[in-house]
């Protein structure tokens, strides 16, 4: 091979080797960018209703607390994920189609909650409580749910709320 095309064959070389360096920084600074755009963005609570937890002994309020809901699909997927806190008397209901065993996990969930997996009849069959944050392992009721409502880690403890008290919810502010 003659100088002439070694030097083309070195310069072309040279600039392949620079366009994929630059095209690995752009994905690599695109990629950062979306994740820090995500964490970095608080998610407001939005107050779409109330909840109520009733005693199973006597029917009477346990404690109310504000709700979000999750009625759909993708409100489903999404849940609480990326939140960085959650007001104290808050939570999330999300409410399915079918009262099947329900299951669910904490990727992408930065706060710590309390699991409570409630059947057709608003009675509370299953509570995990102190689910630990960002982890993939599944948290699943023990029998068939309808609906699963969210609050921050500790509230059970706190508001004596055990399995087979219920649940009462109103939609609507």
């Amino acid at each position: 091979m003659n100088s002439k095309k070694k030097n083309r064959m070195a310069l072309l070389l040279g600039i392949l080797i620079v366009a994929a360096v630059v095209a690995v920084l752009i994905f690599k600074k695109g990629k950062n960018s979306d994740v820090f755009q995500t964490e970095s963005l608080e998610i407001p609570f939005n107050k779409q209703g109330s909840l109520t937890f009733l005693s199973a002994d006597n029917n009477d309020t346990i404690s109310t607390i504000d709700i979000e809901i999750a009625d759909n699909n993708q409100r489903r997927a999404r849940g609480l994920m990326y939140r960085k806190s959650l007001p104290a008397d808050a939570g999330m209901l999300f409410i399915f189609d079918v009262e099947e065993i329900q299951g669910f996990w904490m990727k992408n969930t930065y706060i710590p909650l309390d699991m409570l997996f409630v059947n057709a009849n608003n009675e509370i069959i299953t509570i995990h409580a102190n689910t630990a944050p960002l982890r993939e392992w599944n948290y699943a009721s023990t029998k068939p749910a309808l609906y699963v409502v969210e609050v921050n880690a500790g509230y059970c403890i706190q508001k004596n709320i055990t399995e087979g008290d219920k649940i009462n919810f109103s939609i609507g502010k």
